[in-house]
């Protein structure tokens, strides 16, 4: 088990078979297939509140809906923390390129911008 961010963990550009589930989950929750599934449950479960099914219904489908909502709130936070990291990856790379060009032309950069990215440090 590993507290690191989903980016860090393992080799630089090879995905663990959770970070895999997580991408094909992420790509299948966002589908037409899966919200009607979703719907579906939703309408069992109502179904039953509505013609009086036993406890024992009620209580399983209440389990079942939570049950799903906790998988996808877990599997659904990996892929947003890997799109994170490659969207400020790719910030990261447009600010280095906007300074140095700044630089090569000879013009004082933005102080502001030379914190934020901590490239003042390293030239």
């Amino acid at each position: 088990m590993s507290l690191k961010h989903p980016v860090e963990r393992g080799e630089a550009d090879r995905r663990g078979p959770f970070d895999r589930l997580a991408q094909r989950a992420s790509y299948f929750s966002s589908s037409p297939a899966f919200f009607i599934i979703c719907l579906a449950l939703v309408a069992a479960w109502l179904a039953g509140f509505v013609f009086g099914a036993s406890a024992r219904y009620e209580q399983a489908m209440g389990t079942a809906l939570t049950a799903i909502t906790l998988l996808l709130v877990a599997l659904l936070k990996n892929a947003e923390l890997r799109a994170e990291a490659a969207v400020q990856s790719k910030l990261d790379a447009l600010a280095t390129g906007m300074l140095e060009a700044i630089r090569n032309e000879g013009q004082e950069a933005d102080p502001m911008l030379e914190r934020a990215i901590g490239i003042d440090e390293q030239l």
